[in-house]
């Protein structure tokens, strides 16, 4: 379930867009200006910010631009919502680097699907469905089998298990799985990665397929059919 964080200073819209985005699986965070925004980010990371341009206080044209220039936020796509749809003002909201940008009155479904279109944009490796040697995933429905039988994977196992398994026969620094599975906001110590993937290989273990997680000496670890 994807997060997204909707900043608008007007309750009746927030309402309609959570209304609509709550309809279409999503999870909201709701936010009535700037400082209410940054608050939401220093404690977890949305997967996509709505952002409305006409904020008391701080505008977000202003915002986006801190959060685009900031390590921490700046690969959080970000679609601009505005009163203001002239082809002039959708160009300055599009080089404050928003990812889209929709004008207000707009229609529920348009904006999920803008979402929608934003997001597949921002996850580019996020391959629906991968089978390695009978060990199944389906990104959409986050389930894993083996051999049709069900396996239990834990969210962060289940991350790595995904990124390994469609970048099958890749080796991966500790640091590289940090950036490209936890992200590189969130700041987190390597043996953290040790950690977790011991954990994947018990829970493979109950499947035979933990031999497919390898150690790679010198370098990290791959996932991989080939001894």
């Amino acid at each position: 379930m994807a997060t997204i964080l909707v900043v608008d200073d007007e309750p009746d819209i927030r309402e309609v867009i959570r209304f609509a985005l709550e309809g279409a699986g999503f999870r909201v965070l709701e936010a009535g200006h700037a400082d209410d925004a940054r608050r939401y980010l220093t404690a977890e990371q949305p997967d996509l910010i709505l952002l409305d341009w006409m904020l008391p206080g701080r505008s977000g044209l202003e915002l986006a631009q801190q959060l685009k220039l900031n390590p921490k936020t700046r690969a959080i796509p970000i679609i601009m919502v505005s009163a203001r749809g002239e082809e002039q003002d959708r160009i300055q909201g599009l080089d404050t680097g928003a990812d889209d940008y929709i004008a207000k009155p707009f229609s529920p479904r348009e904006m999920v699907a803008r979402v929608n279109a934003v997001l597949r944009r921002a996850r580019p490796d996020e391959t629906d469905t991968v089978e390695i040697a009978g060990l199944h995933i389906d990104h959409v429905s986050r389930r894993v089998t083996a051999g049709g039988q069900p396996v239990e994977v834990a969210p962060t196992e289940y991350r790595l298990l995904h990124f390994f398994m469609t970048h099958a026969d890749r080796a991966f620094s500790r640091s590289q799985l940090l950036d490209r599975v936890w992200g590189d906001q969130v700041y987190v110590e390597e043996r953290t990665v040790d950690v977790h993937i011991r954990r994947l290989r018990k829970t493979l273990e109950t499947t035979g397929h933990d031999r497919l997680l390898q150690t790679v000496r010198g370098v990290g670890y791959r996932f991989s059919e080939k001894p």
